[in-house]
C-alpha cells in the first residue's frame, strides 16, 4: 500500500512539474519573436490586413511579430510549413477562406486542413469587387453576362489562384450564369490586379485592399460588390445579386490559424490580444476601407468546419480542379 500511494504521488509530482513547465511559457509569452506566415505575396487583401494587425500587436505586447510571406499554390505552401511548425505560439498563420477549400481542389495536401490547425480568431471579412479592365466594353454585371455569353472561352478572369476566393466567385457567377470564361491563376492578389491593369485579363473578383487604388486612378471599373447586401464604402455599387444574378453572394474571411496542439492559454491571449489591436483608434482608421469581423477561438472553429463544408460543396458543384 504504501508503495502504491508512493507512486502515485510521484505521478502526481509528474504532471505538476510537466503542467508548471507549460505554466511559465505561457504567461511570458511571448519572450521572444513571434512568426507570422501569410501564405500569399505582398498587396492582398490578406497580406495588408495581417500587416495592420500583428504591426500593432508588435507594439501592444512587447515583442516583434515578423511577416513571412511564403506564397505559392494558393496557401498550401505557408500552410504546410505553419502545420509542421511546434506548436508553441512563435509561428502564425494568416490566412483566408481559400485554406478551406484547397483540400477539395487539391484533393491531396502534404497536412490535414481541420485537424492540423487550430483557429487563433478572426481579423477581416472578405467582399469581392467585380471589375473590369477599362478597355472590354461593359459598364454593368448585365452587359458582362452577355458578352460572355456572346463570346464562350474568350474573355480571361484573373484570380489569386486555383481554388482561391477570387477563383470561386466568379466560377460560382459563370455556374450560375451559364457563361464560359477561361481561368487565369496567379500567386496572390497582388499579382493578379497587376496582370488585370496591363491588360493581360480583362476581368476579377479582387479585394478593396487590392483593386480600390486602380478603380479610383480608373485604371479598372467596378461593376459590382459581391455580398448580399451594398458596402458602406461604396453605397452607390450595386450586389450581384442587384445587378442581375438573383440570389449571388459569395463572402469569406481571413483569420489567424496556429499549429494544432498549441496551448489553449496562447490562443485565448492572442485572440484577445488581437481584438485589442483591432479596437485601438489608428487601427481603426486603417482598417477603415475592409471590414473588422472578429470572433473568438471557439467561433472562429466553427466557422472554419462550416466553410470547408460549404466550399467542398460549391467546389463539387463548379467542377473545379487544380489546374
Amino acid at each position: 500500500m504504501l508503495l502504491m500511494n508512493l507512486s502515485r504521488l510521484l505521478v502526481a509530482l509528474a504532471v505538476c512539474s510537466v503542467a508548471a513547465a507549460w505554466a511559465q511559457p505561457v504567461r511570458n509569452y511571448p519572450s521572444r519573436t513571434v512568426r507570422v506566415v501569410i501564405p500569399w505575396p505582398a498587396g492582398g487583401l490578406t497580406d495588408v490586413a495581417g500587416r495592420i494587425v500583428f504591426q500593432k500587436m508588435s507594439e501592444t505586447m512587447g515583442q516583434q511579430f515578423v511577416i513571412d510571406n511564403r506564397g505559392g499554390a494558393s496557401g498550401t505552401i505557408g500552410a504546410d510549413l505553419v502545420a509542421k511548425s511546434a506548436p508553441d505560439g512563435y509561428t502564425l498563420m494568416v490566412h483566408s477562406t481559400t485554406h478551406v477549400g484547397n483540400p477539395h481542389v487539391y484533393g491531396k495536401l502534404p497536412y490535414d486542413t481541420l485537424k492540423d490547425f487550430v483557429g487563433v480568431g478572426l481579423l477581416v471579412a472578405q467582399t469581392g469587387l467585380l471589375v473590369v479592365h477599362p478597355s472590354l466594353p461593359v459598364k454593368s454585371v448585365r452587359e458582362l453576362v452577355a458578352l460572355a455569353k456572346a463570346r464562350p472561352d474568350q474573355l480571361l478572369y484573373a484570380s489569386s489562384g486555383s481554388g482561391s476566393f477570387s477563383h470561386l466567385a466568379i466560377a460560382l457567377l459563370t455556374s450560375m450564369t451559364g457563361t464560359k470564361m477561361v481561368h487565369v491563376p496567379y500567386k496572390g492578389g497582388g499579382p493578379s490586379t497587376t496582370a488585370l491593369v496591363s491588360g493581360e485579363t480583362q476581368l476579377l473578383v479582387g479585394s478593396p485592399a487590392a483593386v480600390l487604388t486602380q478603380i479610383k486612378a480608373n485604371r479598372l471599373r467596378l461593376l459590382a460588390v459581391t455580398s448580399d447586401t451594398r458596402l458602406p464604402q461604396f453605397p452607390e455599387v450595386p450586389t450581384v445579386a442587384e445587378a442581375g444574378v438573383p440570389g449571388y453572394e459569395f463572402r469569406g474571411w481571413v483569420g489567424v490559424l496556429a499549429p494544432a496542439g498549441t496551448p489553449k492559454a496562447i490562443i485565448d491571449r492572442l485572440n484577445a490580444e488581437i481584438k485589442n489591436a483591432m479596437d485601438s483608434p489608428d487601427t481603426v482608421k486603417r482598417l477603415e476601407s475592409f471590414e473588422p469581423w472578429t470572433m473568438t477561438p471557439e467561433q472562429t472553429a466553427a466557422r472554419i468546419r462550416s466553410d470547408y463544408d460549404k466550399y467542398g460543396q460549391l467546389i463539387k458543384l463548379t467542377g473545379v480542379r487544380n489546374e
